[in-house]
């Protein structure tokens, strides 16, 4: 059977098929049983693989359930912050009788190839990261119902945002610092351009600012020990008063952090403090234990995909930032006195 050049339609398949375009549609929405005989779906779906024919969910509204399919678009997964994400979203889905494919941008956060040969025909939606938002548009994803995770609410792609408040643990990683006493923070900061990011160093600005003698200072490292690493090592030798606290977007960041202060012959937390962000395995693998703020990843996929189901279903997902936890371990202590 020749292939047309144009994209096939229901009406070339129940051509092929010998059969009505409402038994297609009955049997490619799987619905057939009791209305047209096996021999008969068989013989439409036989007749659809050939011509590579693949409904167009768009045109049908997108209706709950077609696929029960849904795409989760993360950036590589170099902790297991987004297994996490994947694993609240699976448990959520499963109940829902949906399954979750997890698609991991190779490049971490740029654009990615097309992991299906129309992600469109292949899903009924899609939650995504804004740190992969990039990936989105070369699977088309963005022309799917979507919700965006760590996204700026305003400017979000998706038809819905689900968020930790982030800004909440910056305020409370600051005002422990504050409150402890240091007055000279090193910001650690990851070199990503996301908004979950510039909503730390926002927030951080803001809080030591409204404190008079003040002063932070600014590194940018990839997410890496090794980045940051030499991102720290280079701001702690620079001419100046040393900070006596370095906050770091990402644990992993304050792991690279930990290593260049030992290097230097620093101690924690008695010369400087370090605090992180995510709360991962690392954080009480390192010593000592890290100061951080506990997100809970498995609850942000839970909430992303009860978001997804809302806009599939045309209901308002539930509002309302995530909340998270600063969690005080042996790496932050009052600066030294000099």
């Amino acid at each position: 059977m020749a292939r047309s050049s144009t994209r096939p339609t229901s009406r070339d398949v129940a051509q092929a098929a010998g059969v009505s375009q409402a038994a297609v549609s009955l049997v490619l929405g799987d619905k057939w049983r009791g209305r047209v005989s096996e021999t008969t779906a068989e013989r439409v779906r036989d007749a659809a693989r050939e011509l590579g024919y693949r409904p167009n969910l768009a045109a049908r509204n997108l209706r709950l359930g077609h696929t029960r399919t849904v795409l989760l678009v993360v950036p590589a997964l170099t902790t297991e912050f987004f297994a996490g994400v994947y694993t609240g979203a699976a448990r959520v889905a499963a109940d829902h009788g949906f399954g979750v494919v997890l698609y991991p941008s190779p490049e971490g956060i740029g654009p990615a190839p097309d992991p299906f040969a129309s992600a469109q025909a292949a899903l009924d939606g899609v939650i995504a990261s804004s740190m992969a938002a990039d990936a989105l548009t070369a699977i088309r994803g963005d022309q799917l119902p979507l919700v965006m995770l760590d996204s700026d609410p305003e400017g979000s792609l998706g038809a819905a945002t689900v968020n930790l408040d982030i800004t909440d643990g910056i305020r409370q990683v600051t005002q422990h610092l504050l409150d402890l006493g240091h007055r000279r923070i090193l910001h650690l900061a990851a070199d990503v351009p996301s908004w979950t990011f510039e909503v730390r160093a926002r927030e951080l600005a803001t809080r030591m600012s409204a404190v008079r003698g003040t002063q932070v200072r600014t590194a940018r490292a990839p997410i890496s020990i090794e980045g940051a690493l030499a991102a720290t090592e280079a701001a702690l030798t620079t001419p100046g008063p040393r900070p006596s606290a370095v906050v770091c977007d990402d644990d992993k960041l304050a792991a690279g952090a930990y290593k260049a202060l030992r290097r230097l012959g620093l101690r924690i937390p008695d010369d400087v403090s370090v605090t992180g962000v995510d709360d991962l395995g690392l954080a009480t693998a390192i010593d000592p234990e890290l100061t951080t703020v506990r997100l809970d990843a498995e609850r942000f996929g839970e909430h992303g995909m009860q978001a997804l189901l809302a806009v599939l279903e045309g209901r308002e997902p539930e509002g309302g930032d995530i909340p998270v936890e600063l969690v005080v371990r042996g790496s932050t202590a009052p600066p030294r006195t000099t």
